[in-house]
């Protein structure tokens, strides 16, 4: 449905939030950041085997985890495949090719996050990108977590600014953008990324 084209993807390397080793901070941003927006049951969304981990290892199972086997393109250690194999109370699987947001992924994530069930979205191909439309379609005081090569776990607060900045990135993607809003419930015409009920 979309595709990153080459000139965005140093856009990609930038950490959109603050980076961080340890989880137990990560945690504590993610408290704050529902107390600050008054929403105590906003989702925890991890993008990446990694993260989905060390979340579970510090006793945190996100409510939507995005799995593809893979850290940094390579297998995952063993370890951390059967740490992840019970991960969730249900699991969807979609395909996205490296590189894309297909639209498959995109009605998974958006059914992953209205479900109350913690849901685990299996991806044949990669989960990189799929931060951008996570932090569209979630509602206001929820966090993205996902791997920053080399550095740590990135914590994104959704927020109307972190939603414009969201927007601003997959509006650069080549392929039907409107469309691929539609389908996380996002009004193309607003650019606070507000989603359809007002949320």
């Amino acid at each position: 449905m979309l595709t990153l084209p080459a000139d965005l993807r140093s856009e990609f390397k930038e950490p959109m939030g603050p980076v961080t080793t340890d989880t137990d901070e990560l945690l504590d941003r993610v408290a704050r950041t529902r107390a600050d927006h008054d929403a105590p049951a906003a989702p925890l969304i991890a993008v990446g085997d990694v993260v989905t981990y060390h979340l579970r290892e510090a006793g945190t199972d996100p409510d939507v985890a995005l799995l593809d086997g893979k850290t940094e393109r390579e297998e995952v250690a063993v370890e951390i495949r059967r740490a992840l194999a019970d991960a969730g109370d249900s699991r969807l699987a979609v395909e996205n090719p490296p590189g894309e947001l297909s639209r498959e992924l995109l009605v998974a994530l958006r059914e992953a996050i209205e479900t109350p069930e913690a849901t685990v979205i299996e991806v044949t191909g990669e989960e990189d990108l799929a931060a951008v439309p996570a932090i569209l379609a979630a509602p206001l005081g929820s966090s993205v977590v996902y791997g920053q090569p080399g550095e740590g776990m990135v914590h994104v607060a959704v927020t109307p600014d972190t939603r414009d900045r969201a927007h601003e990135l997959l509006a650069g993607f080549d392929g039907d953008v409107d469309g691929a809003l539609a389908v996380i419930g996002v009004d193309s015409a607003d650019h606070a990324g507000m989603n359809g009920d007002g949320e």
